[in-house]
């Protein structure tokens, strides 16, 4: 006698890290577990974990362990590339020292050598294609230490727009954190990812950027990772990823 295709949906809930078998059985029961676009309420259903799209209370259950998810905080002098010809440190060497099978990673909205902070490494090429994509319009947050003491009425005239040499840029947010002797930490926020697009726009309305750190992309948040740190992407965090670009 042949085995049925497929997998139980709430072993397959239950390897991905949602929840016990038992507590995913409820789930199923009440509703809340969609299966390719239909929701799901009979307990001996069976999917393709490989292929499925599965996802509870609206969010995408990941269960392919082939997909690799990290968050990196970007030490200042690195570069973003996963290897470089000149022999200069890159993202790819701390990766090569942490994680095993490093290879086909993407890294998700690359980040000058003179700025730190929180870049996305994985090997979903198509998460990765669609945070970097400026019509997925996936806010990036910035904290910056600008020369000179920020005015009043500046953020209204950031989040109004900008022109630069290669076209306008708005920003979608812009905050004065703290003030320093001759200088301004700001926080910025903006979906946009042109080449130094930060720096290039505080130095077009009059305040050149001496430090630069990226915070979030979208809901995932630096926290209080250390330079040179690397983690693992929660699964929350990942299905709030997805959702953000509609996946």
């Amino acid at each position: 006698m042949n085995e049925p295709d497929g997998v139980r949906l709430q072993k397959v809930l239950s390897q991905a890290g949602i929840a016990s078998r038992r507590v995913a059985e409820r789930m199923i029961l009440d509703g809340r577990v969609e299966v390719d676009g239909r929701i799901v309420t009979e307990l001996g259903t069976r999917v393709d974990p490989d292929n499925a799209d599965i996802r509870v209370d609206g969010t995408r259950v990941i269960v392919n362990e082939d997909l690799v998810y990290l968050a990196i905080n970007k030490e200042r002098g690195m570069h973003s590339t996963m290897s470089d010809d000149r022999g200069r440190p890159c993202v790819g060497d701390l990766v090569e020292h942490r994680v095993r099978g490093n290879k086909n990673l993407f890294h998700v909205g690359r980040l000058d050598a003179d700025t730190e902070g929180l870049l996305i490494l994985t090997n979903d090429g198509e998460l990765a294609h669609r945070l970097m994509h400026p019509s997925y319009e996936v806010p990036k947050t910035y904290v910056a230490t600008v020369i000179g003491r920020v005015p009043r009425g500046l953020g209204k005239k950031l989040r109004e727009g900008v022109e630069l040499d290669d076209g306008p840029v708005t920003l979608d947010d812009f905050a004065v954190v703290d003030t320093l002797p001759g200088k301004t930490l700001v926080k910025v926020t903006l979906h946009e990812g042109r080449k130094r697009i930060v720096r290039r726009t505080l130095a077009a309305v009059g305040f050149p950027v001496e430090a630069l750190v990226r915070t979030d992309i979208g809901t995932v948040n630096l926290g209080d990772m250390r330079p040179g740190s690397i983690r693992v992407l929660t699964r929350k965090e990942i299905g709030e990823l997805y959702k953000a670009v509609g996946m």
